[in-house]
């Protein structure tokens, strides 16, 4: 009897130490405690590469801080990424995805179209996007769980057409993209304020075009016609050197200007010696860091892009991006929950962020409260900053 009782008693610690080995440790160690955050963004279509210099920003912010501390628990941050390829129904399709994987936060989208698409989603779901370039007041006029850390379009419009009539433009031509929500939008708002600073019918042609339209020699015709001192063209980076070459070839000479989508390198090599001259509005210059953060990113991130393959010049829109992370993990720590989404939103209302691009906070919309711009222009084949704008 004694016997039995001992087999039985060695059988069960045998069965003891078996669950053990299944209890989700390995070598003694727990499994690490992970959080994940959506990462929104066009890798792919027309605004594939400044969505990829966004997702560029967030990635090294996630390298400079992996982790997050809730209720004296450390947490790894892992993104979770997905491609809107640019496009609206693609973004309805992203934007669920990420529901589905159980993220607590998203970043993005680079391109106010998708954003804007993709937010009736994120609310239904009670979860907070926070994107960082898109510049359109749709992106987040009634929905409470959408928040940008960029400024504003109405803003961009008015900083274009003061710095246009300020160097000496009476009238002007502008040139948008039919459907796209930023270029049509930002060329809406440099309408009225032109037409305000410089008097009604100031802007002599207003020029619409086709998504993926390659030939714009017609509208440029249209345009040279009407004699305009300035031309301004908010359009993507594939599509803004069709423009510049194209005007520029058809003997048109007056300055061409756009907004934050044309600082990118590839508008330079593609255009040529066209893009000489060629002036932007932007949200960043790494030559004038404003805060501690911004100098730390300067010199890690440049190293970070060189690791990768990169261009060694820091897109304004790699800087939002980084921000954009930071006022995520910060509400995620402030909220101290990895489930509550809606804790997470309403902790995103009281941020208060020293980022790269400046100080960050939001307004009663969820809009960033910014109130100055970077003009840029092109010199020497390189962006060369001109001056900061601010409007009352």
């Amino acid at each position: 009897m004694k016997k039995m009782v001992a087999v039985v008693l060695i059988m069960l610690l045998v069965i003891g130490s078996l669950a053990g080995c299944g209890s989700g440790e390995t070598g003694g160690e727990e499994e690490p405690k992970v959080i994940k955050i959506g990462v929104f963004e066009p890798v792919t279509g027309e605004n594939g590469g400044g969505g990829f210099q966004e997702v560029l920003g967030i990635r090294y912010a996630n390298v400079v801080y992996p982790t997050v501390d809730i209720d004296g628990e450390t947490y790894t941050i892992e993104l979770v990424e997905v491609d809107n390829k640019s496009d609206k129904t693609e973004a309805v399709t992203a934007a669920q995805r990420l529901i589905s994987e159980g993220v607590v936060a998203v970043i993005g989208s680079y391109g106010s179209g998708v954003s804007i698409a993709a937010g009736e989603i994120f609310a239904e779901a009670n979860l907070a996007a926070v994107a960082a370039s898109a510049t359109n007041p749709q992106v987040t006029a009634g929905n409470d769980f959408y928040f940008r850390v960029c400024f504003l379009d109405p803003f961009q419009g008015t900083v274009m057409a003061n710095y246009a009539i300020q160097n000496g433009a009476k009238t002007a031509a502008v040139i948008t993209q039919l459907g796209d929500d930023y270029s049509s939008g930002l060329g809406s708002y440099f309408v009225t304020a032109f037409n305000d600073l410089a008097g009604a019918g100031s802007v002599v042609s207003e020029q619409q075009f086709q998504t993926n339209q390659t030939d714009f020699k017609a509208i440029l015709t249209n345009i040279k016609a009407s004699n305009p001192d300035v031309i301004f063209a908010p359009s993507s980076i594939t599509t803004a050197p069709l423009i510049i070459k194209q005007a520029r070839e058809l003997g048109i000479t007056v300055p061409i200007m756009g907004g934050d989508t044309w600082e990118n390198a590839t508008i330079i090599e593609n255009a040529g010696a066209d893009a000489e001259g060629i002036v932007l509005s932007t949200f960043f210059d790494e030559a004038e860091p404003a805060t501690d953060e911004a100098a730390s990113f300067i010199t890690g991130f440049k190293e970070y892009l060189v690791e990768n393959n990169q261009d060694e010049i820091i897109p304004a829109v790699s800087a939002l991006g980084y921000d954009a992370y930071l006022t995520v993990i910060a509400a995620i720590e402030a909220a101290g929950t990895t489930t509550d989404t809606v804790a997470i939103r309403d902790a995103l209302k009281g941020v208060s962020v020293v980022g790269v691009t400046g100080a960050i906070s939001f307004n009663e919309v969820g809009d960033a409260n910014k109130d100055m711009a970077f003009i840029k222009t092109v010199e020497n084949g390189q962006f060369k900053f001109l001056m900061t704008v601010s409007v009352e």
